[in-house]
């Protein structure tokens, strides 16, 4: 995972990879694609105009707090009714991308990666690397094809956060010294 792109192997995802039928979307060299019940379909690239994301959780000390509560209350509670009926666990929390074409506006979802919300700079590089995809078909191939080079070398692992930090950089073009 580098900032909010899951990247295993050759396949580079907004958000979580999707499993089953949930939510996803895949960035590939043809277009956008959305995964899962209800939001299958492509949008290529030549028609994509911006590529966005909202309702993405921010890392902060309050969201870390609450889900190490949420693992020691889990731990105590099967603990206690090993037996029992057990916790309904809170399913996850998703984003929406948004994709702006020459045929209109579509917001597949896909499930967040991060569990304790992203790093803001991860967010803002991110952003700014979803709308470099969009400056042209040479751009959007060059900056897959480092993406994918990378997923297929690292791997399965995620990068810590300056690594993670570089990476976004690099492949939005950002210039080393300035922040996201």
């Amino acid at each position: 995972m580098v900032g909010l792109f899951w990247i295993a192997e050759g396949d580079v995802y907004v958000g979580a990879k999707p499993s089953g039928s949930g939510p996803g979307v895949r960035l590939t060299p043809e277009g956008v694609v959305a995964l899962g019940d209800g939001q299958t379909g492509l949008c290529l690239w030549e028609d994509v105009r911006a590529l966005t994301v909202t309702d993405l959780p921010v890392k902060s000390l309050k969201r870390q707090v609450g889900a190490v509560k949420d693992v020691a209350v889990g731990l105590v509670v099967n603990l206690v009714l090993p037996m029992g009926p057990g916790r309904v666990d809170e399913a996850s929390a998703l984003m929406t991308v948004r994709v702006e074409s020459s045929g209109g506006t579509y917001e597949p979802t896909a499930y967040v990666a991060a569990a304790n919300g992203y790093p803001q700079t991860e967010i803002d590089l991110s952003r700014a690397l979803l709308a470099r995809l969009t400056e042209g078909a040479a751009t959007m191939s060059t900056t897959l094809a480092a993406m994918s080079e990378w997923g297929r070398a690292s791997g399965g692992t995620t990068p810590r956060g300056a690594e993670r930090e570089r990476l976004l950089r690099e492949w939005a073009g950002a210039p080393e010294g300035l922040p996201g």
